[in-house]
């Protein structure tokens, strides 16, 4: 959908560093006044004291409902977790009514909108771009609920710029991205911040500044999006520039909403002069911020304390887990003390959803539209000849990662055709991004080819060398943790290495080649042939790859930097869907074979 450069620019002006403060009600009880604090507790009974509390979820992917769309069935998982905002709604409820609603904020810390079917319905099914399109479900639900800001994650991208845009404008808060800069203007192309006043019962409000950092990550990871209309600086920088300013204007409290993670770790290699999980490192390095509502990495942090190099205080990390699984409580103790409001101590500690019901103003509120997604979600498409199932795929090659191969393979065949590069051997990359994923024997619906694919990749075909191709596997297959041979395989350990995600394992159709995980990390693919032939490093291959990989996410070696010679906007959900369509039957032996497999000096594993 192309970009409305009048519109974007427009806003892009008007939502740059002046940015008016916004007032949160209120008064309310004080808190912990009159503890004794050793000496001088008199004198710090009678200071002015007052507890904040500001909530905290991240990650929501788009989940209201305790619902999953892929199982039609209410989510479950083996710690018996629950997921969707109407869960979080009752647990903002009960603190609220604990604590006083004037005494509490809420905000969110990013990806927001991908990540279910429901989501995907209203951005690309009954797309709320649309004219008289309907509003965004997490839209209406997070207002009714009464968030007071959210940062920008990756995912918002996903969908483009004018989804975002659109999902911002029913927003009844803004939406943070101080690192979100217009590509022209290197201004904010978002709001970076908002200031919240707090009523207290002593006189002056506190200010609490917000600050909203997104991920650097999105220049590669949504490359078709954003190139040449935003870029990301890294947060670090960011944080430096603005934390000084909201400081300057009055802050009290300063808190950072950050998509991205504690560890310090990236993983898109060199691709980016910025870290990717940089959260710990801002706490770490800049100095003035209180706490940082932690997202992007999917973990939960009920509280994790960095040191301040420069002022030697400590700032306050948390991240709820993922998904609404979880709620983040920062309480704030302040104290006032030479004309001004000062934060004496943070704590931060997390609430887990599975230990409440569903709040039935959300569940009412969108009920029309869950339904109409489930409706969506279970039309019948085609049949399978077998049953694919997915649990044993990040260690075995399966029929259900050789079917989206495979789809993949036929698809870039065909926009191949009659092209100069026709002639070349196609092959396909694929991972396992749902170990529950499966496709029963018989009747097939949407909802269980979606499940093989949750993310909005789309397909693109780039060529690649065999030396480079045998980089490239070799660089998956540090998946694998190191085993020694002769010992019993324990499967629950075997994969993950170094905590590589599941995604960030491909397996390659179209060459042979075995993994010998007794072996060091680098010289593990063997055997790698093609046609019955050891691979040529000098032989030239078309490589149909997810539009993730081919901008660098993973930091796979070479694919990046090679020739694409054809791309497509279509999600490969979709692609896969509509062949599935089109075929009307999907035969399970045309294309399941066993073309790689793991050994041990040699000897396979399975």
């Amino acid at each position: 959908m192309p970009l409305d450069r009048r519109n974007f620019l427009g806003r892009t002006a008007a939502t740059g560093a002046g940015v008016a403060l916004t007032g949160a009600a209120g008064a309310g009880p004080a808190a912990a006044a009159g503890q004794d604090r050793g000496p001088g507790a008199d004198l710090a009974r009678d200071r002015k004291r007052y507890t904040l509390t500001v909530m905290g979820t991240t990650d929501l992917h788009g989940n209201v409902f305790n619902w999953d769309y892929f199982t039609d069935a209410e989510f479950d998982d083996k710690a018996h977790n629950d997921v969707g905002l109407a869960k979080i709604s009752t647990l903002v409820s009960q603190v609220r009514a604990e604590k006083g609603r004037r005494n509490t904020l809420l905000i969110d810390a990013g990806d927001t909108i991908q990540g279910t079917q429901l989501s995907y319905y209203y951005a690309r099914v009954d797309p709320i771009t649309a004219k008289h399109g309907p509003v965004h479900p997490m839209a209406r639900a997070m207002n009714a609920i009464g968030y007071d800001a959210a940062a920008l994650g990756n995912h918002e991208f996903n969908y483009g710029i004018p989804v975002l845009r659109k999902f911002e404008e029913q927003c009844d808060f803004p939406l943070l991205g101080a690192n979100a800069l217009d590509a022209k203007t290197m201004r904010p192309a978002f709001r970076p911040y908002v200031i919240k006043r707090v009523c207290t019962p002593h006189g002056r409000d506190v200010r609490v500044a917000i600050l909203g950092l997104t991920n650097p990550g999105i220049a590669i990871w949504d490359k078709a999006n954003v190139q040449g209309k935003m870029v990301f600086p890294g947060l670090e920088e960011q944080a430096a520039k603005w934390v000084p300013r909201l400081r300057s204007m009055g802050a009290d409290v300063v808190i950072v909403a950050a998509h991205s993670g504690a560890s310090g770790t990236s993983s898109y290699g060199d691709a980016l002069p910025y870290v990717e999980n940089a959260a710990a490192l801002v706490a770490e390095r800049v100095p003035g911020i209180d706490a940082i509502l932690v997202g992007h990495a999917h973990t939960e942090i009920p509280e994790y304390r960095v040191v301040n190099k420069e002022t030697g205080r400590a700032v306050v990390l948390s991240e709820p887990l993922k998904w609404g699984q979880r709620l983040t409580l920062f309480d704030f103790e302040l104290v006032w003390g030479k004309g001004s409001w000062q934060v004496e101590s943070v704590s931060a500690k997390v609430l887990n959803s599975n230990t409440v019901a569903e709040d039935k103003r959300i569940t009412g509120l969108l009920g029309r539209e869950h339904r109409k997604v489930v409706a969506y979600v279970n039309q019948v498409i085609g049949t399978s000849s077998a049953a694919m199932r997915a649990e044993e795929a990040p260690f075995k090659d399966t029929p259900i990662i050789d079917f989206i191969n495979h789809v993949q393979k036929e698809t870039v065949r065909a926009a191949l055709a009659g092209t100069e590069f026709a002639s070349l051997p196609v092959l396909s990359q694929a991972s396992c991004f749902s170990r529950t994923a499966a496709v029963p024997a018989g009747k097939v619906t949407i909802r269980e080819v979606a499940g093989l694919y949750p993310f909005e990749n789309t397909l693109e075909a780039r060529v690649l060398t065999g030396a480079q191709l045998r980089a490239y596997l070799e660089f998956s297959a540090r998946y694998y943790v190191r085993t020694p041979a002769g010992g019993p395989v324990d499967t629950a350990k075997l994969t993950n290495a170094e905590g590589i995600p599941d995604y960030n394992y491909d397996a390659v159709s179209g060459l042979s080649y075995e993994i010998d995980i007794a072996k060091e990390p680098g010289s593990r693919i063997a055997k790698l042939s093609f046609d019955g032939k050891p691979l040529e490093d000098s032989a030239r291959f078309v490589l149909a790859v997810n539009n993730y990989r081919a901008s660098g996410g993973g930091g796979f070696p070479h694919v990046a930097q090679a020739r694409q010679v054809w791309a497509n906007s279509e999600e490969i959900r979709n692609t896969i869907i509509a062949w599935v369509k089109a075929a009307g039957a999907v035969d399970v032996g045309s294309f399941g074979s066993v073309d790689w497999k793991l050994t041990r000096d040699g000897v396979p594993v399975f």
